[in-house]
């Protein structure tokens, strides 16, 4: 066994299939979901855990199917409940895997106000969102990071609004671990998934998994195999948060795919905290239950 933080994985690597349940997804044929689950499969086959350590929770939306499709324990629950739900797993189980599994419309809209409190906690979660820019599941109306000028069911004149920025919004609040990629880069995209599971902390995933259905034309695999900016190439600085910020700012501009932020002394999780909290106050508890037994003898 090797111990990386908090998170403890066995040495030896597992067959991917493991980890795929009877269950076929129903995503529309060639939606980028389908590449997101194999990359994901493929990360926790070399992260090496059995099944029964991982969960996965997800809110609603196209994405959030991803617990029914897997071995591991899985919750499907309301939408954007998807952290406050995980956090808790994680603090009745701290040595589970959590897993969380969204969209941008369940992360960033309904379930944008949890997400700088997971942040914020910093507990040991992977927080992997598909991004593609348009609620899918629910006929394709604008989502929270659709483009401005976008043409839609509830846009037919094209949008007013401008998009969140998920880098931008996610940095900001301070995460240190901030990551895009795209099934179009299957083995970067399992490599991204990897590295944000063993990362001691909370760790954001942006991945621009298409909508065949809905999407724009240059938002698909194809296009985005064209565009991709790997940030390796380019010689990011994952340790320089600065860095960091302003490649962000390219969002919906320019497919910069890899970590752009990995914070170098990653802070204690907040888990651990706790249980260092209920360690250090068992010994007074124990003396309030000697004084009280007493107190009941009298």
């Amino acid at each position: 066994m090797t111990t990386t933080a908090n998170t403890t994985v066995p040495a030896t690597k597992r067959d991917p299939k493991e980890f795929a349940s009877p269950l076929k997804p129903i995503w529309c044929p060639g939606c980028g979901d389908y590449g997101v689950l194999q990359a994901l499969y493929r990360a926790l086959g070399s992260i090496g855990r059995p099944a029964h350590e991982i969960a996965f929770i997800s809110g609603i939306g196209c994405s959030s199917r991803i617990p029914g499709y897997t071995t591991a324990y899985g919750f499907n629950s309301v939408h954007g409940r998807a952290l406050p739900i995980a956090q808790g797993v994680k603090l009745a189980n701290p040595d589970l895997l959590v897993i969380v599994a969204g969209g941008d419309g369940d992360g960033f809209s309904i379930g944008g106000g949890h997400v700088a409190h997971a942040i914020r906690r910093n507990l040991d979660l992977t927080y992997l969102v598909m991004d593609n820019q348009v609620y899918g599941l629910t006929k394709g109306q604008l989502s929270p990071t659709s483009p401005k000028g976008l043409e839609t069911v509830t846009s037919p004149l094209g949008s007013l609004e401008e998009p969140i920025n998920p880098l931008l919004y996610t940095l900001a609040y301070g995460a240190g671990f901030v990551a895009q990629g795209t099934p179009a880069d299957m083995p970067g995209l399992t490599a991204l998934i990897e590295e944000a599971i063993r990362y001691p902390g909370f760790a954001f995933v942006n991945i621009q998994s298409p909508c065949v259905t809905f999407g724009q034309e240059e938002q698909q695999i194809r296009a985005h195999k064209a565009h991709l900016r790997p940030l390796a190439k380019l010689g990011h600085d994952a340790s320089d948060q600065l860095r960091a910020l302003d490649v962000a700012r390219s969002y919906g501009k320019v497919l910069h795919t890899g970590v752009l932020y990995r914070r170098p002394d990653p802070p204690p999780t907040y888990e651990r905290l706790v249980r260092e909290r209920q360690a250090a106050l068992a010994p007074k508890a124990v003396d309030r239950l000697r004084l009280l037994d007493v107190f009941l003898q009298k």
